[in-house]
């Protein structure tokens, strides 16, 4: 699992160089058949990677976005009405049965479908009609971190080829951004001692960052056994909250832009009650950073990821942020004398219905 944690840069450069062309011609075929509206159905790790598709593409092309039921489906037989939507099926080994049968029922309702996987081989690219590939290589832990970023790098690509205002050169800085976030790796090895004995914990986040909220919780789950779980900040608001208590761990993701205001406001409650808060942050954010009330409880990647475009300035924090909480899961596994790369129950392909 760390090393293919490590291996992320690499594996979204070579998405970049790999897909671009293809991106590019999707996007001239789109710009003739706007979709009214997207689909994207996926499982597990994948999900949470279509969590936050659904805030970019909604956020960057105003088409909406809907997160499919495979279960509607599977065990009902429902028939959609899919005409004029676009269907995208998100799956790492591209060989989930109940996604790949949401996409072979999308075709057959006139939907243009899409898949995202990390294998050119699969069911899953063989009967979409275009295929978004992850370059990330064989990902043999059962814990998926390459592949994560990898299909939210390839929403990306997608959002650029409906038409948002994205552009080459900013995609082509995530790689940095990435590693800046590796730079944090022998930090967390030391933090992680202080979980050690950690049984339940929640994981916080909103906007473009609430996919990541998602994905350390599960991270922490199926790693380290840990009971996590996951809410936007707003949602944790509106009752959840009543859960903490002194010594509570809470995990957050604080990026800049127009999340933080709320953000800042819900640390301050977790502060009220004396949680055990760790913030995932980045340089850019300099009231989190450099505040001295956060000293010693804040993860911060060295590196401002502001951007300055049309889009949010957060934009582009999701790849980046999400790394220290794989780091998290993986060091504290080891604290915990456990393997993440087998975890109980668990095998790297599901396949559900």
């Amino acid at each position: 699992m760390r090393e293919e944690i490590r291996q992320q840069p690499a594996a979204i450069e070579r998405t970049l160089k790999a897909e671009w062309r293809k991106v590019r011609r999707l996007k001239e075929h789109l710009c003739k058949n706007r979709p009214r509206l997207i689909i994207l159905a996926a499982r597990g790790t994948s999900d949470n990677a279509a969590q936050f598709g659904r805030y970019l593409l909604e956020i960057g092309t105003g088409i909406p976005v809907s997160l499919a039921a495979p279960s509607v489906y599977t065990l009902y037989g429902s028939r959609v009405d899919l005409s004029d939507s676009l269907v995208v099926a998100i799956s790492q080994s591209g060989e989930s049965t109940d996604t790949n049968l949401v996409l072979e029922r999308a075709k057959q309702a006139g939907a243009l479908t899409i898949g995202i996987t990390n294998e050119s081989n699969s069911t899953l690219a063989r009967l979409a009609a275009d295929a978004f590939l992850v370059r990330a290589g064989t990902e043999k832990s059962v814990a998926a971190t390459k592949t994560y970023t990898g299909q939210i790098f390839c929403f990306y690509l997608l959002a650029y080829a409906l038409g948002a205002p994205i552009l080459l050169e900013d995609l082509e800085q995530l790689p940095g951004r990435a590693e800046a976030a590796l730079k944090l790796e022998n930090e967390i090895r030391e933090r992680a001692e202080r979980y050690c004995f950690m049984q339940h914990a929640v994981c916080i986040g909103r906007g473009l960052n609430y996919a990541n909220s998602f994905e350390l919780a599960l991270k922490l789950m199926e790693t380290c056994y840990v009971v996590a779980e996951r809410f936007s900040s707003a949602d944790f608001l509106h009752g959840p909250i009543a859960i903490l208590e002194a010594r509570f761990p809470a995990f957050v993701f604080a990026p800049s832009g127009v999340t933080w205001k709320s953000t800042r406001e819900m640390i301050d409650k977790l502060d009220s009650v004396k949680a055990e808060t760790l913030i995932i942050t980045d340089r850019g954010n300099t009231d989190a950073a450099n505040a001295g009330s956060f000293a010693g409880r804040a993860l911060v990647i060295p590196a401002r990821l502001i951007h300055k475009g049309q889009m949010p300035e957060e934009l582009f924090t999701p790849i980046p942020y999400i790394i220290p909480g794989q780091l998290l899961a993986a060091s504290l596994a080891e604290v915990k004398r456990l393997d993440p790369d087998r975890p109980r129950t668990l095998s790297k392909v599901t396949r559900t219905l």
